[in-house]
């Protein structure tokens, strides 16, 4: 069985960073991805990492500010999140994604979450 733990939420400032990781257990890092949920909100996709590593995509909204990385070794997903605004408070889960989905944007696409951490930025 596969699990995954995110770690790392806290309340910080706007403009602060903040790195959240999440650890898999019960089977090596297929496609990962992060997703954020706002509250009265949908759960939408934030950064996604293909299953070699090589490829990496983001929303608008992060672009530029957040970076998803990996440790193999350690079973581990990251999510570098740097000049976080309020509009970034959410519960942050990770998610592993679907050996047959289609693309890496979409909650349908991934099969196993995590609990959720919460990211709360004050202005």
């Amino acid at each position: 069985q596969v699990q995954l733990v995110e770690s790392g939420g806290r309340l910080v400032q706007a403009g602060d960073s903040l790195r959240l990781s999440c650890a898999a257990s019960g089977s090596s890092i297929n496609g990962m991805g992060w997703f954020r949920q706002a509250p009265g909100k949908e759960r939408e996709f934030v950064a996604a990492l293909s299953r070699g590593g090589f490829s990496t995509y983001y929303a608008n909204s992060v672009k530029g500010r957040f970076t998803i990385s990996r440790d193999s070794a350690k079973n581990t997903v990251y999510l570098q999140m740097n000049s976080l605004k309020p509009e970034d408070t959410a519960v942050y889960y990770c998610a592993r994604r679907r050996a047959d989905g289609l693309t890496y944007y979409y909650t349908r696409d991934y099969e196993y979450w995590g609990q959720g951490t919460q990211v709360t930025v004050s202005s």
